[in-house]
């Protein structure tokens, strides 16, 4: 852990064995504390890919970053999560979210559920994945007696009650409301800090880890022109002030990235930031700056 928070750097591009094992040894060295592993069609599968980043690193935690949970069976699910739990000598923490990319429910032959059914499918995972941890006949047995930890990510509401009644991380999307299936765009300041304040009256005694996709990194001099050329690339959707109150866009010098990253820890309780892997070489003098 860099500080008070933590950094992962979510991997989307398939490679080589070679080229997979360089890039997670890479992030590791960097100073990132978790490698994580999305689960789109066109990109290397999570699992395997795990097992195989755990085997050549040694610190970095290992998670799906998300699962598209309506894709799994949740028994044949249990035996992948503990399975890849025992491989990682029990580094796994499992990533689960509802789904939301119809295209590759169509690609892959399968119905595209309502939003209201994927859920459901994913409240029946997580009983069914808690159930299977804490039978003592589930084999492979999980590293821990309750299971890996749960990271759940989305933005609506039911999903973040979900959240906040079994997650050991909760994920914010840091996207606005769209129709179900459409393309995700980002959301405002207050919009996120309205999904941080729903999650927190949900919470009630149980604590939880706060985890944010940042979907911009620019580490550069010129704070204010990179925040325009920003704007332009939403198309307008936020301006430039808006963009350089978002903690979804992290753009500046080192040190104004991590005097950005304490502040959003202090209007959202963000300590736990995923960046993309194209962003991962770019970010690491922040990390720097922050040790």
């Amino acid at each position: 852990m860099t500080g008070d928070f933590r950094f992962g750097v979510n991997m989307i591009v398939p490679d080589s064995r070679a080229a997979w094992v360089e890039k997670c040894r890479k992030a590791e060295e960097l100073g990132f504390d978790v490698l994580c592993a999305a689960d789109h069609l066109g990109m290397a599968p999570p699992f395997p890919a795990l097992v195989l980043a755990g085997e050549v690193t040694s610190r970095v935690k290992l998670t799906t970053f998300v699962l598209n949970t309506p894709f799994y069976n949740p028994v044949l699910l249990a035996r992948d999560v503990t399975g890849t739990d025992q491989f990682t000598d029990g580094r796994l923490e499992l990533g689960l979210g509802a789904g939301y990319v119809k295209e590759e429910f169509e690609a892959a032959g399968m119905p595209f559920p309502s939003a209201r059914e994927r859920v459901d499918h994913l409240e029946r995972t997580i009983i069914e994945l808690e159930r299977r941890y804490a039978d003592p006949e589930h084999k492979p047995a999980p590293v821990r007696p309750g299971g890996p930890p749960l990271l759940l990510a989305g933005r609506g509401d039911r999903i973040l009650t979900m959240a906040a009644e079994h997650a050991d991380i909760i994920g914010f999307t840091g996207t606005t409301k769209t129709p179900d299936g459409a393309a995700l765009a980002p959301a405002s300041a207050e919009e996120i800090e309205e999904r941080v304040e729903f999650v927190r009256g949900k919470l009630g005694d149980r604590t939880a880890e706060f985890n944010l996709l940042c979907h911009f990194v620019n580490v550069t001099d010129d704070r204010a022109g990179a925040l325009e050329k920003l704007a332009e690339l939403t198309q307008g959707l936020l301006s430039a002030d808006q963009l350089a109150e978002v903690p979804t866009a992290l753009v500046g010098s080192p040190a104004a990235v991590a005097e950005q990253l304490h502040a959003h820890r202090e209007r959202f309780g963000l300590t736990y930031y995923t960046v993309l892997e194209h962003n991962m070489d770019q970010f690491a003098p922040v990390l720097e700056h922050l040790k």
